[in-house]
């Protein structure tokens, strides 16, 4: 935690209300996101017991799983889930814009113009908080290499066709929500986070009504009350007012309300597949036919009402859990869509839009699921390109906030001041004299700049790098000498040099992270690091067996 994020929480908790962090928003948030609030059966995580999704705020649509132990009930649930789910995902695959590029031939080495197609926008999931997303990972892990009832051999307990798509579309979205800065899989309890302070800790801010009630404290009582109301309240039946938001269940709502109801249903659908035994004889006999027929259709009229009447039950109390959390999620949009977004937002989810079409392009070429473990050269692409955008995010943050920036001012990584002077100077070791100016800085920051320590100028519209001349604390001035962005020729182009009186930033980070070192391919890799001999044992096709 930085010393600006402490202050900002410590100043919560003395005002009663939420701080902010950030002046614009950090993360891109779609005209249509598709919000998903899921359950899981308690003390098994991987097992789905509900999910409440839509993408209108007044008509969510809600699918559950009568049984989660049932593993037929639990992939007829996530069949209706990926019927539900996968239009959105695959609706925004139609529209597309032409990129120009140029590709190197691998034999003659010669670059050939080639144009590369990218949708033109990609889909988002909003879930209530990070627990949310482990969760779709795990499903995502428990169904992408399920076989169905198309294969040649489906083997027990086959999956819907369209279950192992859905399984590779979550694998990838979660997959994804683990790059910094990424936008197609976001829980709603980061974002309000990157975004105010509250005056309570990182764990507590896992609870989404916690976390809004630093916003919308109850009147006539502090934010801090609010919160714990929020987390503890119940009513006269012993349950919360305000259940968690997903994907736990409260332990007395699964004692006094969720098993009695599942039990409900198991007994009432038993009886519905047992009804012709009802009458101690089967459906149809010879004696008294007409009687036992007319019995036995009646019974099973009443079966079906009970299954019926159970399945409603089940729904609406899993509902009543649901819908606060529900309300929760677009409650957090209105606060975030209410901030400005941040200038290099679009920079950000063009990335997201690459990394969509290229899942797409990967599912029409008909390539095997997501291995269940990266191979050694994957794995290390994927930490670096993490590590990189990371990098990344935290220099366009400061760039676009002057909070972040602050951030780093405090750390000593970046210093802002008035110029007072600008004295023109030149490096005359070369054929002709270079213009190298010293421009001194009368600012109140103390940054961890000793002399001939490189800094780079922030927020201007060419890359400018200077070095550390000198300082004088009493003064409080530092002096750099500017030595690029200021043109070819033997005098700086007008503009590219500030002016007494300007005000200026200086940052002592890179303001464009560095590319790392290119990887082997997996065939060269060595066999220490799971490339060949026995390589091929790694392949994705192989993990098809994966139960």
């Amino acid at each position: 935690m930085s010393l600006l994020s402490t202050l900002a929480r410590l100043e919560a908790v003395r005002s009663g209300r939420a701080e902010p962090l950030a002046t614009v928003r950090h993360r891109h948030l779609s005209e249509r996101p598709m919000v998903l609030v899921p359950l899981a059966t308690a003390g098994e995580s991987g097992a789905p017991l509900a999910v409440l999704l839509g993408t209108d705020r007044q008509a969510p649509r809600l699918h559950i799983v009568p049984q989660p132990l049932n593993r037929t009930q639990r992939f007829d649930f996530l069949a209706r889930l990926a019927a539900d789910l996968l239009p959105y995902l695959e609706s925004f695959g139609g529209e597309v814009e032409q990129i120009e590029g140029s590709e190197k031939d691998p034999q003659t080495g010669e670059k050939t113009q080639v144009f590369r197609e990218l949708c033109t926008d990609a889909p988002q999931l909003i879930v209530p908080n990070s627990a949310c997303v482990q969760h779709l990972a795990l499903l995502g892990r428990s169904t992408r290499f399920r076989r169905t009832v198309e294969d040649a051999d489906p083997g027990p307990y086959p999956a819907p066709t369209q279950v192992p798509l859905l399984g590779r579309w979550l694998t990838h979205l979660t997959e994804r929500a683990q790059v910094p800065g990424s936008s197609l899989l976001l829980p709603m309890t980061a974002l309000l986070a990157r975004h105010w302070a509250t005056g309570q800790s990182h764990l507590e801010d896992q609870h989404l009504a916690a976390q809004l009630a630093w916003h919308f404290p109850r009147p006539g009582l502090t934010a801090a009350r609010t919160a714990l109301l929020a987390e503890t309240e119940r009513d006269v039946h012993n349950q919360l007012t305000h259940p968690p938001g997903g994907p736990v269940t409260d332990p007395r709502f699964d004692e006094l309300v969720l098993a009695p109801a599942i039990t409900r249903h198991d007994t009432a659908l038993a009886a519905l597949r047992e009804d012709p035994e009802h009458t101690g004889r089967p459906a149809g006999t010879v004696q008294d036919a007409g009687t036992v027929q007319h019995v036995d259709a009646a019974q099973a009229e009443q079966a079906r009402l009970r299954v019926k009447e159970a399945s409603e039950h089940l729904h609406s109390v899993l509902e009543q859990v649901l819908l606060p959390t529900w309300h929760d999620v677009w409650r957090g949009l209105d606060l975030l869509y209410a901030l400005p977004p941040a200038a290099h937002l679009a920079e950000r989810w063009e990335s997201d839009r690459w990394s969509y079409t290229g899942h797409r392009d990967r599912l029409a070429a008909g390539e095997p699921p997501q291995p269940k473990q990266d191979d050694a050269v994957t794995a290390a692409r994927k930490l670096a390109q993490r590590e990189r955008e990371q990098s990344r995010l935290d220099v366009q943050e400061a760039l676009d906030d002057p909070l972040a920036m602050a951030e780093c001012r405090l750390a000593g990584e970046a210093f802002a001041g008035t110029v007072t002077e600008v004295t023109p100077d030149y490096d005359t070791s070369g054929r002709s004299p270079k213009p190298r100016p010293l421009v001194t800085v009368r600012t109140t920051d103390r940054p961890h700049a000793d002399p001939g320590r490189e800094v780079h100028r922030a927020n201007w519209q060419s890359a400018q790098k200077a070095v550390v001349v000198g300082s004088d604390p009493a003064e409080g001035t530092v002096t750099v000498r500017v030595l690029s962005g200021m043109g070819r020729k033997k005098e700086p182009e007008p503009g590219s040099l500030p002016e007494p009186g300007d005000r200026i930033t200086f940052t002592l980070f890179e303001l464009a992270p560095r590319q790392s070192a290119p990887l082997p391919d997996p065939d060269d890799t060595p066999w220490t690091h799971g490339g060949p001999p026995g390589a091929a044992d790694r392949s994705p096709i192989a993990a098809e067996d994966w139960e």
